[in-house]
């Protein structure tokens, strides 16, 4: 494979909302779901490089297998790149159906391999050199460019990549059968806030809750009959499709437990259990959103990647680059796309790690162009400084 460029917890406050607004592109119903998987997965896992021999030299004990009739081996999905087989039954699927591409060597160019700092860096998406705003996130200013664009982080706490003059509320999927607030505590709040200017923001923060309490009443209900649905990422996954399809057009979502420096696992293990998990929750996702899938996009990042040499504990340490996932009912997917290299020691970087040839703002600022008919000048502020490539994903 020579280098080659391709083109081809429950609530712990009460959720204030935006104002409303129109999408750039009129009537555009697309939408928008980041997921960020904390702790830099093993990207060289989940996109197994079956051609490069040097993988495999490097990798004595947790190496996935070339395809074959093997079920504990990689899957097959070009000459160069095999697919993790935990994803065989989720989204393996949808790769075949072309509704899920790749994009390997992505990342940043920030080298500090420290989950927070990179994590920090890419959620603000902004310049690595010069000022930096911290209360200034991409996510965030794509909704300030967006009209109408709902947006939700369905997280415990506001994520950096939201914040940011718009308004955006959030709330934790993952544990709404034991709110933090009750009714008589919500009354409380709002009382304090009564005669202030934030008075009808945190009312209808609070309503916006209840609204959306009684909306999955039912689902948790039933979910409670089936132990195995009501734990991990899967449960979430379909509360955020549920409410994407009717309420939200940007949201973000972040599942951690990626930082595998000991018995990380090849084909079955502990890495294998994680990507089976959050394999099964995105395949949930097109169930929920029904007719409005093919309006979707679903991006999946992690900080880095992890070193391409297993360590001494049987796992790997952190690293560079890593793999985008792109998935949607309108993907052009079914492939891997990007500037690629052979993995081979001459194209590692630093001697240890796979490189960052897809920087994360040119590629997602060349798909949110694509997706929602950014101008130049929109695009420059959501991405300051970064020059968009698409990718022809969309």
């Amino acid at each position: 494979m020579h280098r080659r460029h391709f083109i081809s917890s429950a609530l712990a406050w009460p959720l204030v909302s935006g104002t409303t607004r129109l999408y750039a592109a009129a009537n555009s119903p697309a939408r928008l779901l980041f997921v960020f998987l904390r702790g830099a997965y093993d990207a060289a896992s989940l996109l197994v490089p079956i051609s490069s021999n040097f993988y495999y030299e490097s990798r004595p004990d947790i190496a996935l297998a070339r395809p074959s009739a093997d079920l504990a081996a990689s899957l097959p999905i070009t000459t160069d790149w095999g697919l993790h087989p935990a994803l065989r039954d989720s989204l393996y699927p949808l790769y075949q159906r072309g509704e899920l591409a790749f994009v390997p060597f992505f990342g940043t160019d920030d080298i500090s391999r420290s989950h927070f700092e990179t994590q920090e860096s890419i959620e603000l998406g902004q310049p690595l050199v010069g000022h930096k705003d911290y209360s200034s996130g991409f996510l965030n200013r794509l909704s300030t460019v967006l009209t109408g664009s709902a947006p939700m982080a369905f997280t415990n706490q506001l994520p950096s990549i939201f914040k940011g003059p718009a308004q955006v509320p959030n709330t934790a999927l993952s544990s709404l059968a034991r709110p933090a607030i009750d009714v008589r505590q919500s009354d409380i709040i709002a009382s304090m806030y009564s005669g202030t200017r934030l008075a009808s923001a945190v009312q209808e923060g609070f309503v916006m809750r209840q609204e959306l309490m009684r909306e999955l009443a039912a689902e948790m209900d039933a979910a409670s009959r089936q132990s195995v649905s009501a734990k991990g990422f899967e449960l979430e996954a379909r509360r955020i499709g549920k409410l994407m399809k009717d309420s939200y057009r940007l949201g973000f979502v972040d599942v951690g437990g990626w930082d595998t420096h000991v018995g990380q696992g090849g084909a079955t293990g502990y890495l294998a259990n994680r990507l089976n998990e959050l394999g099964q929750g995105l395949a949930a996702l097109p169930q929920e959103l029904g007719r409005a899938w093919k309006d979707t996009v679903v991006v999946v990042v992690s900080e880095f990647g992890r070193t391409l040499r297993q360590n001494g504990n049987r796992g790997t340490d952190h690293g560079h680059g890593s793999v985008l996932w792109v998935m949607g009912g309108s993907v052009r997917g079914g492939r891997v796309v990007g500037e690629q290299v052979a993995v081979e020691r001459a194209t590692l970087f630093q001697d240890r790690d796979l490189p960052v040839l897809n920087n994360y703002r040119d590629t997602l600022g060349g798909l949110f162009q694509r997706q929602f008919g950014l101008s130049q000048t929109q695009l420059a502020q959501v991405f300051p400084g970064a020059s968009a490539r698409d990718l022809g994903l969309l």
